[in-house]
């Protein structure tokens, strides 16, 4: 059992391909079969080395591995070649001379008269002379590959069932080769390489979206026409958006790299798209990882219908994976974001207890638990490595009855040396004591003084955490 995925490297990784990847990578590790690659770079001008390593890194990145070294289509354009010949020696393709304003004329027409457009097929049986009259002309071909209007083309879809296309409804003999000299084979097209290739790879399951369906129609007549083993094929449902269209650009983020950009994980981002369109059996819930999901991985549990992306269970799943990894975990992986901020040992002095592993690891255990992506950790993070502004409902708390004396019995009670939860808790009492405030006040002051916010981690915490740092007290001061 060999699979494939044969992205094209004229864009980065998009959401849609990784998919693809994910439902190839699980069926092949389910089956014990091969996962392969094929970097389909035919197109000359859109195609860019950079595409190709956004798109190794970002299969890389989301766990799927493949297991051999990836086929560069490009390279096998002899091979592409030499299947056209066959077909133009066979007589299953022939050249076509009719020039592109010939074409634009037809479809014209056909559009006046309201038909589908096709080709015509009018240059199908040139006669010799006919062939020799174009070429004096000048005229360059294109080749064609004939489809019978008559022809029946079936095969039983993993995800669809039976499948039956009538060859009147393929638009007329098929294009496979871009237009050249008459005595020459231009660029090999899409439908002519993707068979002979995967042919040459000994692919045994197609699995790719439902968008292919018509190409697999044409396809299928070109395995019959080649002498060549057809495989299996899968066509899973398309991601759509909140409006029930297919996902583009349009929506905002739809590339792999733009969501780890965000702070999404390789886990989370895996395992949400094994649920865009796989259905996971009783009992296992949605929370899963891949090597789980390919234990139990079949067609007869992906859905037919498209399947909507829903931000709101990403960022669940995202926040699972990030509440259930360690504290040391969580801080290496956040590292990276605090350092491009300016935080940690790559500004402090090696003194400094910012700098200090320990110190960042209790306030990985402190913020930790409310992260749903991991950019979260470098905003939720922020006051405890700068100075926060004073948001606007703080600002009133400092204004209020009794903030600042609160404050200020609470700052002449404060010690320079360590303080511990019992002792800060005395001092909280106290200072509402000698101010003659409820706790509620000062809670709410110091919390306001501390964050520059209402909201946030526990108050108790991250008091504790920035008198380590030693900048409590200056915060408080600043307020009074």
């Amino acid at each position: 059992m060999r699979v494939r995925l044969a992205p094209s490297p004229t864009g980065t990784l998009h959401i849609g391909t990784a998919r693809t990847a994910v439902f190839n990578w699980l069926f092949a590790r389910r089956q014990g079969g091969a996962f392969l690659l094929r970097i389909e770079d035919t197109d000359k001008e859109r195609s860019k080395p950079e595409y190709t390593a956004n798109i190794l890194d970002g299969l890389q990145w989301l766990g799927l591995n493949w297991d051999a070294e990836p086929v560069i289509q490009s390279a096998r354009i002899a091979e592409h070649r030499a299947a056209i010949q066959q077909l133009l020696d066979s007589g299953h393709a022939y050249r076509c001379f009719a020039s592109e304003a010939e074409l634009t004329a037809m479809r014209e027409q056909q559009a006046a008269e309201k038909k589908a457009p096709r080709y015509d097929n009018r240059h199908r049986d040139l006669t010799p002379e006919q062939q020799q009259a174009f070429i004096a002309e000048g005229r360059q071909a294109t080749i064609r590959f004939r489809i019978d209007d008559n022809a029946s083309i079936t095969w039983t879809d993993l995800v669809r069932g039976p499948m039956r296309w009538s060859g009147s409804d393929l638009g007329g003999d098929m294009v496979i080769a871009r237009r050249a000299p008459a005595d020459q084979i231009g660029d090999p097209l899409y439908n002519l390489v993707v068979v002979v290739d995967d042919a040459a790879m000994a692919i045994s399951h197609v699995i790719r979206g439902e968008d292919h369906i018509a190409n697999t129609a044409k396809q299928l007549l070109l395995y019959e026409a080649l002498g060549a083993e057809a495989p299996v094929f899968a066509h899973t449902p398309l991601i759509l958006n909140q409006e029930g269209k297919k996902l583009s650009k349009r929506d905002g983020v739809t590339s792999v790299s733009e969501f780890r950009a965000m702070g999404y994980t390789a886990e989370a981002l895996a395992n949400y798209m094994t649920l865009l369109g796989w259905s996971p059996p009783e009992g296992m819930g949605e929370r899963f990882t891949l090597a789980e999901a390919a234990a139990v991985f079949d067609f007869e549990r992906v859905n037919r219908a498209g399947a909507r992306f829903d931000w709101d269970k990403l960022n669940w799943l995202n926040g699972q994976v990030l509440h259930g990894l360690g504290p040391e975990t969580l801080r290496e992986q956040l590292l990276p974001l605090w350092a491009a901020e300016g935080w940690g040992s790559a500004s402090n002095s090696s003194n400094s207890p910012e700098a200090n592993p320990g110190w960042q690891i209790e306030l990985c255990s402190l913020i930790g638990p409310s992260l749903s992506l991991l950019a979260d950790g470098v905003e939720q993070a922020r006051p405890f490595f700068t100075t926060p502004e004073l948001q606007e409902a703080a600002a009133a708390q400092l204004a209020s009855e009794g903030a600042r004396p609160a404050l200020a019995a609470l700052l002449e009670r404060l010690p320079e040396g360590a303080l511990e939860a019992d002792q800060a808790q005395v001092l909280l009492g106290e200072a509402c004591a000698a101010a003659g405030v409820k706790k509620g006040v000062i809670m709410k002051s110091l919390r306001a003084a501390l964050l520059g916010s209402l909201q946030g981690p526990d108050l108790l915490a991250t008091w504790l955490l920035l008198h380590r740092s030693g900048a409590d007290r200056p915060r408080i001061s600043c307020c009074l």
